[in-house]
């Protein structure tokens, strides 16, 4: 990531409502672009097109699993070392240990908090300063 660029966040995620939540908090973050894809095949095809500092994924996705589309990412030199984080209602042990085996860099339960979703931002993305236009 060049830090002097806008940090750029896919979103791939088939629930309306998340994404919403999700655009609105991305809204009170200055300079951040996000982007969403309601399946896996349509956020390859994002991927395609630019490479994103950070790719949120749904576990359970229409078309494939979150795991099914991290492993097609890393499967492509272009996407191996994207940095990928796994979203999911579901906090099983074993589903959150496969997800992070599998090579997704975190594990982010839903609902989203949106204070939290701020701070996680943060950590996973370092290199960038976190301005909020407002609390949430």
């Amino acid at each position: 990531m060049n830090p002097a660029s806008a940090p750029y966040v896919i979103y791939v995620e088939d629930d309306r409502i998340n994404i919403v939540l999700m655009e609105e908090v991305f809204r009170r973050l200055p300079g951040w672009r996000l982007e969403c894809a309601e399946d896996g095949a349509q956020a390859l095809t994002l991927l395609s097109e630019d490479q994103p500092d950070l790719v949120l994924i749904d576990m359970n996705l229409p078309d494939m699993t979150g795991l099914d589309l991290l492993q097609k990412l890393r499967a492509e030199p272009a996407s191996a070392q994207l940095r990928c984080v796994a979203l999911s209602a579901d906090d099983l042990t074993e589903q959150v240990e496969a997800a992070l085996q599998a090579g997704f860099s975190d594990y982010w339960l839903k609902p989203i908090d949106v204070e939290r979703l701020a701070e996680s931002l943060k950590a996973t993305l370092p290199l960038v300063s976190l301005e909020l236009k407002s609390t949430f």
